[in-house]
């Protein structure tokens, strides 16, 4: 377009050449304009109209419209003059105009007169005013799917909101002919329903047995309904129902004892089901309440135990096994249990008096008191006392001097001092509440009294008693004291003494050590278990893991953010149990898993898992003692100082079997010599054991300690007859025990004969003796007669020479007795001089602790009585 418009006009008849023309004013155009233009069309309809006024009209030329001329950057529009003499202007495209290349468009516009004549000089121009066009568009475009195929994948059996959205878009510029106002599914008989904004839902739950996979078509309209060219495929998985858990474990985990420690879950992991997790915590308990006293620990005797733990001496056990000497306990109601644990089951029945002789009588302001206990609590019977231990009068009042017993779910310990010991307002009950009381599950329980000061140990931990109360001491009187176990004992202010306040529960080990306290470190290891939670290399945890053990290590809780460390943690979790013959059975496993997701307190559930650990049957041992089997000894030998020893060629051995045969090592914790036959006569025989008297039946080596050291103090007994001639040939039958007679050995048995005439042997047991231990030891002795051979023929005065020269030989004999007598004592109180060579004492590595007695004639009785006397080994530096 040219930027002025040339036109021509016809020049009226009526001017002339001389006629004068003036222009006097601009043309006059609106100052703004508003167009509208449909993409492909060529005319602008605008609004006002475009119009041009001048007030030279009706002047020729002048008053006349000549042009309209457009200002703009490559407007594609051109603006034509339809009347010039009204002034009535039109605005055309002058190419095709594209909604989707541009929708607007502004540029400026003017009106040009036709000047002072028909060369159009001196003509003059309109103001500019602003033209803002907009193009209208035309539905031209299909939508078209942003995506060639859509997949996606659904659980069964729910019902979904959403389970994916398909999305079209147009191409066309207005937001009538750009914009999706429609979905449709063009698949018939399908279980899915679309949305306008493209959401495809399930109508009804879905069966993975039923249909796998679903493909939907779905076609798209904008909101000119123009629909699309193609419809879209959308695939639709069904899946089986996901659910969250612990996934590739094992519910029972095989465990042989003597391997270490055991993994119980080395291929786990969690399943989440695609959710997001924040923090994951997982407890793993291992449960072992119905193991013994609530897991798996050593079952030596309680002495046994101590001695192992380094426990102080001096303790008595209130709840021996029953037996003729500890008969007060075979009333009570028994529960082996397992692995040879006694447990005494109280109903609220049951108690027992404990006799005088036994009871501790030097309590002073320091003593323990140390007991496991099993206990619940007693519906309908909550303000009834239960008693454990009771020291109360034994005739006319009622007061109790020291108790411990169970009110109300807790623990209360009772100490009323005498008058003698103390005459002021003094603590006197001391209350302890604690969950363990009364949660059925066993438990060590240590008193420490250090009056005033009363502490309390349950399972190694130190608790406080929350309440103290004082009271007076008790007034002295001459009253007898009666102690009990699992009730106590009113024997005043009553028509007929009886028991009252009886304990219900369970009861073990029960022991008062008075005038010493017992350490954490000793209480620690009494209540130990040998069995529990480990965690297989610690360092290789990864970060961010977090874990803790209960002091029993039954309870594992781990927690982390990380899945993925997570789950490698728990397949370190392990099983381990320490002893070298574990109980045997099943161990219950219970793993509980809690999990966060982001924003959320709580999200997925994790089900609760429950497995089992069966620790096999541990090979059994099998003791053999071997030895010598049958000794024939001259009479000296029996006579002499240092006797005869016994099982000098003893030797004590233990074998499994896996497979083949091999011997292994252990402890024993107590040997039986058990006379056979006629019972000993404690007046002309007996044994002796290092210059120490025994009186024993059986005799009997108590304490846990090593094969070996057992050996060297069994080669240590002697034999001793002051009259072999007026006794029988005899028999020893020895037996040795593990684990508190779980496992025993053979009978081994040892028959001594007593040679008069003949040269002394020996006969090796050739059954039981290892092919290394056959041997066979001479004693080159023999006895000559006394009385040598004489002639038939004697001369009668050489027989009244004879007479008197035995007679006199008589009394020298009887004085030779009596001094060999005398020496024989005064030997005996010298033990360098009475050992026999080979059979030197080695005390650097044992020490043998017994009660020692005179040595001389036993007194009474057709049989050896009683024990050693607190004969308890002790190897010098431990043993296990």
């Amino acid at each position: 377009m040219t930027d002025i418009l040339s036109l021509s006009f016809s020049i009226p008849l009526s001017h002339t050449p001389f006629s004068i023309v003036v222009n006097k004013h601009k043309p006059w155009i609106e100052t703004s304009y508003h167009g509208v233009i449909t993409e492909n069309m060529d005319i602008v309809l605008l609004d006002p109209p475009l119009v041009a006024l001048d007030k030279d009209a009706p002047v020729p030329y002048a008053g006349e419209i000549c042009a309209f001329k457009i200002h703009g950057l490559e407007a594609p529009f051109e603006a034509v003059v339809l009347n010039g003499t009204s002034g009535e202007g039109q605005l055309r495209a002058r190419g095709p105009v594209d909604c989707e290349l541009q929708k607007e468009y502004t540029f400026i516009i003017q009106a040009h007169d036709c000047g002072a004549g028909p060369g159009g000089t001196g003509g003059k121009k309109s103001h500019k005013a602003v033209v803002h066009i907009q193009v209208n568009d035309v539905n031209e475009f299909s939508p078209v799917f942003r995506e060639a195929q859509y997949q996606a994948a659904v659980t069964e059996g729910k019902i979904y909101d959403n389970i994916l959205q398909v999305e079209a878009t147009d191409q066309d510029c207005s937001p009538q002919y750009s914009q999706i106002c429609n979905y449709q599914i063009t698949t018939s008989n399908t279980p899915f329903a679309i949305d306008r904004n493209g959401n495809i839902r399930n109508t009804e739950k879905l069966s993975f047995d039923k249909q796998q996979q679903y493909e939907v078509l779905v076609t798209a309209f904008d909101c000119g309904q123009k629909r699309s060219t193609e419809s879209v495929a959308v695939h639709i998985d069904v899946k089986p129902v996901c659910k969250p858990g612990w996934q590739g474990w094992n519910k029972r985990v095989d465990y042989e004892p003597g391997t270490g420690s055991k993994q119980l879950f080395p291929k786990m992991h969690l399943e989440t089901c695609g959710g997001p997790l924040s923090s994951v915590r997982t407890m793993v308990e291992l449960q072992t309440s119905h193991i013994g006293k609530g897991c798996d620990r050593e079952t030596y005797s309680e002495k046994s135990l101590q001695k192992l733990c380094g426990a102080s001496s001096g303790s008595t056990d209130l709840l021996p096994a029953p037996s003729v000497s500890t008969n007060w306990t075979a009333s009570l109601v028994t529960d082996s249990g397992r692995d040879s644990d006694l447990i005494f089951r109280f109903d609220g029945r049951q108690a027992a008096k404990i006799p005088d002789q036994m009871v501790p009588q030097n309590l002073t302001d320091q003593f323990t008191i140390a007991t496991w206990m099993k206990h619940g609590p007693t519906p309908g019977l909550r303000a009834e006392k239960e008693t454990l231990l009771c020291n109360s009068d034994k005739t006319e009042m009622n007061r109790h001097h020291y108790s411990l017993y169970v009110h109300n779910c807790r623990l209360v310990f009772l100490l009323r001092r005498d008058f003698t010991q103390v005459d002021t307002f003094r603590p006197a009950e001391f209350h302890w509440k604690l969950e363990q009381i009364c949660d059925k599950e066993w438990h060590y329980y240590v008193i420490n009294v250090e009056f005033p000061v009363v502490t309390l140990y349950v399972d190694g931990v130190t608790f406080d008693p929350y309440l103290v109360t004082d009271d007076w001491p008790i007034h002295p009187s001459q009253i007898d004291v009666q102690l009990t176990l699992g009730a106590c004992w009113q024997g005043g202010e009553v028509t007929m003494p009886r028991f009252t306040q009886y304990f219900r529960g369970s009861l073990s080990g029960l022991t008062i050590r008075p005038g010493k306290i017992e350490s954490q470190k000793v209480i620690s290891c009494l209540q130990a278990c040998k069995e529990g939670l480990d965690i297989n290399s610690l360092e290789s945890l990864g970060k961010g893991i977090k874990f803790h053990f209960n002091p029993a290590q039954s309870i594992l809780v781990m927690e982390g953010e990380d899945l993925e460390n997570m789950n490698a943690a728990l397949r370190k979790v392990s099983y381990i149990n320490s002893r070298q013959f574990p109980t045997p059975g099943i161990r219950h496993l219970h793993i509980s898993t809690s999990v966060q997701c982001f924003g959320e307190d709580t999200c997925i559930s994790i089900p609760d898992i429950d497995a089992v650990v069966m620790v096999l049957q541990p090979s059994e041992p099998r003791i053999t003692i071997a030895g010598v089997d049958r000794l024939t000894r001259p009479v000296a030998d029996l006579r002499g100082p240092a006797g005869l020893t016994l099982f000098q060629d003893l030797h004590i051995i233990s074998t499994v079997t896996k497979g083949d045969t091999e011997e292994i090592i252990h402890n024993l914790d107590y040997c039986d010599i058990l006379v056979l036959g006629e019972e000993l006569r404690p007046e002309q025989e007996g044994l002796q054991l290092q210059r120490m008297t025994i009186e024993t039946c059986p005799p009997s080596l108590l304490g846990v300690d090593s094969m070996s050291n057992y050996e060297q103090v069994i080669r240590q007994v002697h034999y001793h007859n002051w009259h072999p001639t007026q006794t029988p040939d005899r028999k020893f039958r020895l037996t040795c025990s593990e684990l508190n007679g779980r496992y025993t050995s053979n009978e081994f048995t040892l028959e001594i004969s007593v040679l008069h005439k003949s040269e002394a042997g020996e006969h090796v047991n050739h059954m039981v003796a290892p092919p290394q231990y056959m041997q066979v030891v001479h004693h080159p002795a023999m006895v000559h007669s006394l009385y040598p051979t004489h002639g038939s023929g004697v001369p009668s005065a050489a027989t009244v020479v004879i007479v008197i020269c035995i007679a006199a030989l008589v009394v020298v004999v009887v004085l030779g007795i009596y001094r060999i007598h005398l020496t024989h004592q005064q030997e005996g109180r010298s033990s360098d001089t009475t050992k026999e060579g080979e059979l030197d004492w080695n005390d650097s590595a044992l020490n043998i602790t017994v009660n020692p007695m005179e040595e001389g004639e036993l007194g009474g009785g057709s049989r050896i009585r009683g024990k050693i006397l607190s004969s308890i080994l002790t190897v010098k530096g431990g043993s296990r």
